[in-house]
């Protein structure tokens, strides 16, 4: 029998980390400065683990990107032009087969047309391509890197909403979803939950805001229980039943629900499950709530091997997306030797080899 490929777990090891600079041409506009300041927090935290950050970068923004970083900051500028920074959804997967890391790519349609997304959808082709050891196999079908979540067994996760929007891939089931994810990402079991959703999320329910896997088994799932009058409390209570019953196994971690609303009094779909976890620690969202001390509690519980890193995304969730959104990880054994050679010189600017 020939071997299939597999989508790597997050907490696999990681060379780099992909994300887009926000800049004016971007939505972030009316908060940039403040939503820059988060960017490069966590860029700080990432490389003093020396995890590489490829950053693609409009050229009109190079110089003054520099002059905020430190200079050791193990960052690599990668000229893009793209629509937004939402790296998470169109940027590639990563697959291995027999141990050789192979680059995977979904269409990315705005989320289900929602918005323009002509420009981030050809990234990796033109722009990420170049600095990979193998080819990006391009998969036909739409589907955003927040839609699906995996284990070290290969069990996949995601949910009907997202997948059953009929702006995505209009008349697929998900018995076809089922042989996409196994042939594809080699997924030995998939499970698509029917329940939870967040007022304010455009992503139709993004596994990534909702359910997350841990290294040992182990659920960390976004609740209400600390608002049982919330709108989304029985929503969200339904999730975890469900979790329960399709994980008898796994312990559950159920993190509390922030509630934060923008000017204009809409409700922001906040969730602590949009961390991003990159070798031995997690960085994690918090909004300058009352409920962030107790959601860091319980991710060291969910964690207990990995190092805490809280990361101010209250910036982030006024464009209705956090942490895990912007940001795409990359195994080792994914780019090319002169790229990770790159790496080690401090913030250079990627001219392809």
């Amino acid at each position: 029998m020939t071997a299939k490929q597999q989508l790597l777990p997050e907490w696999t090891n990681q060379e780099a980390i992909i994300l887009a600079w926000p800049d004016k041409t971007t939505d972030w506009a009316p908060w940039l400065t403040a939503v820059q300041t988060v960017y490069c927090d966590i860029i700080v935290h990432l490389t003093e683990k020396h995890t590489g950050v490829i950053l693609l970068i409009r050229q009109s923004e190079v110089e003054y990107c520099k002059t905020l970083l430190p200079k050791s900051a193990e960052v690599l500028l990668v000229i893009a032009d793209y629509n937004d920074t939402w790296v998470r959804d169109y940027g590639f997967l990563t697959c291995s087969k027999q141990g050789v890391m192979s680059p995977v790519e979904f269409t990315f349609n705005g989320w289900g047309q929602k918005f323009d997304a002509s420009k981030d959808n050809h990234i990796n082709q033109t722009v990420l391509a170049s600095l990979c050891k193998n080819a990006i196999e391009a998969v036909d079908l739409v589907l955003e890197g927040g839609a699906i979540e995996i284990d070290q067994g290969g069990t996949l996760l995601s949910t009907q909403l997202c997948l059953l929007n009929p702006k995505r891939n209009d008349g697929i089931q998900l018995s076809e979803y089922n042989k996409i994810f196994a042939e594809y990402l080699g997924a030995s079991q998939n499970i698509f939950l029917k329940h939870g959703h967040l007022e304010g999320d455009d992503t139709d329910g993004h596994i990534d805001t909702l359910v997350r896997f841990t290294p040992n088994n182990g659920l960390v799932v976004q609740s209400a229980f600390n608002r049982p009058n919330d709108t989304h409390h029985s929503g969200l209570a339904a999730l975890v039943s469900e979790c329960q019953k399709a994980f008898p196994n796994h312990k559950i971690f159920e993190l509390p629900l922030p509630c934060i609303k923008n000017i204009e009094q809409d409700r922001l779909p906040a969730s602590y499950a949009n961390f991003l976890i990159s070798n031995q620690q997690v960085l994690f969202p918090i909004y300058h709530q009352p409920e962030d001390v107790l959601a860091m509690d319980i991710m060291k519980q969910a964690f207990p091997k990995h190092k805490i890193v809280p990361i101010d995304c209250l910036p982030l969730i006024q464009q209705f997306g956090s942490l895990h959104c912007i940001s795409m990880q990359v195994p080792s054994g994914t780019l090319k030797p002169t790229v990770l050679a790159q790496f080690a010189k401090g913030i250079t600017q990627y001219a392809e080899q």
